[in-house]
């Protein structure tokens, strides 16, 4: 007869060991975390995509409310939308990170010997930083600087026009705007490059206005043709009147 073969049991698994207690502090930095973590999810969802992107060329921007109010360097609070109504064009702000130190003060004075040429067309210019109005009157006077100085401690402008640091800071730049709201500049730059793009506007601006100026002369009939049409009005005043006309 065949060997009947018993199956053995499977052996039973071992008990799962017991839940480890946590300790009061690891409680509290589990909680802290998800707190923060909650928060932080929290903040993203409202502010990612609520956040505004910043502006570049060819924007059209609306000044209502547009980077807050500033002040400037003697006190008296504005904002970009009074700036642009005080203009005869269109504003140019460039910015900077600290009044009166090396890089700084050669942008403004690039901009100080510039000047004349950079306004003549009715641009405005401005500096913009974070300094205090103090800070920013010393730095105008010490460098005789012909354009006021914007003050924004809560860099709510700068960041604006896209050109705060995260988490804090200036980006030295240029922005430059038209009476339309129409964004002409929007760039970061070192002190030399920031002047050269408002140069490159206004030449662009220029070369437009003797566009304009060639077309409209153009337009205007030459001294021949002047002369012809003078003397066909001339000759129709001289003809007599049609005696049918003149019996009737």
């Amino acid at each position: 007869m065949p060997v009947e073969l018993r199956k053995r049991k499977a052996p039973a698994p071992p008990p799962a060991p017991a839940p480890k207690k946590q300790s009061k502090t690891s409680k509290v930095a589990t909680k802290v975390k998800e707190a923060v973590t909650g928060k932080t999810a929290e903040s993203d969802k409202t502010n990612g995509s609520s956040k505004p992107a910043k502006p570049v060329v060819g924007d059209t921007i609306t000044f209502e409310g547009f980077g807050g109010e500033v002040e400037t360097n003697d006190g008296t609070k504005t904002t970009l939308k009074a700036l642009i109504e005080e203009s005869k064009s269109g504003v140019v702000l460039f910015t900077y990170p600290k009044a009166s130190t090396p890089g700084c003060t050669n942008q403004a004075c690039l901009f100080r010997d510039s000047y004349e040429p950079l306004t003549a067309g009715g641009l405005a210019i401005y500096g913009l930083s974070t300094d205090s109005p103090k800070a920013n009157t010393t730095f105008k006077q010490k460098q005789n600087l012909p354009y006021t100085l914007l003050c924004d401690p809560s860099a709510t402008l700068i960041e604006a026009i896209g050109l705060k640091k995260t988490p804090k800071g200036t980006i030295r730049g240029v922005f430059a705007v038209d009476k339309a709201g129409k964004v002409l500049i929007a760039e970061p730059g070192g002190p030399a490059a920031t002047v050269d793009a408002v140069k490159k506007l206004v030449a662009e601006f220029d070369g437009e206005a003797k566009k304009e100026e060639l077309v409209a002369e153009e337009a205007k009939p030459t001294n021949g043709e002047a002369s012809e049409e003078k003397k066909d009005e001339e000759k129709e005043a001289e003809q007599p009147e049609d005696p049918e006309k003149t019996a009737e």
